[in-house]
């Protein structure tokens, strides 16, 4: 009789984590919340009627120009149902240094960017925020993020649909198709 108590506790135990673990796994991008670049709390679900084109950024970067055709992307596409979503992020070789502040400054005086900008934050170990531990735990476009400008495409209902490497512009007819195919399919 010992066993059996022992075995049962054992199943139960198992089954509640299991349980657990395929609550977690169903969570979409668009579950999750984020603090916006004004130090605001913002629900990702309010762009879940959209396609969002979700990109790491930063300030003195090689392909920091990247957010001028991101800026041109959302202009272009955003009647459409689609969103750009930019998080700064000073990862790699310290190259996005500001404050929020400054970032947003930056961004508005060099670039014109409209598109919604959220708060600095770790994109790369295990430090990582959750957002971004989402976007690079799946199992078709997961991974480590690999430099700043590494885009993901999230389609209406919050997968992950494809994802493009920093060096890909985002005005890359690949890019640009996939965005137009995921807008057109999604409505």
């Amino acid at each position: 009789m010992k066993y059996f108590g022992t075995a049962v506790f054992f199943v139960l135990f198992a089954t509640a984590g299991l349980a657990a673990q395929g609550r977690e796994s169903s969570r979409g991008f668009y579950d999750y919340s984020v603090e916006s670049i004004d130090g605001k709390s913002i629900e990702l679900k309010q762009y879940k009627d959209k396609v969002a084109l979700v990109v790491n950024t930063a300030s003195r970067c090689g392909f920091t120009d990247q957010y001028k055709e991101l800026q041109s992307l959302y202009d272009k596409y955003k009647t459409k149902g689609f969103v750009v979503l930019g998080f700064p992020s000073n990862d790699f070789a310290m190259q996005e240094p500001g404050s929020n502040a400054e970032i947003k400054k930056f961004c508005a005086l060099n670039y014109k960017v409209k598109f919604p900008m959220f708060a600095k934050g770790k994109v790369l170990g295990p430090a990582k925020q959750p957002v971004y531990q989402f976007l690079t735990g799946g199992k078709n476009f997961g991974g480590e993020i690999s430099w700043n400008f590494e885009k993901f495409l999230v389609n209406r209902n919050g997968q992950v649909v494809a994802r493009f490497e920093p060096a890909v512009s985002p005005l890359d007819p690949k890019v640009t198709a996939s965005i137009e195919g995921w807008t057109a399919a999604s409505k």
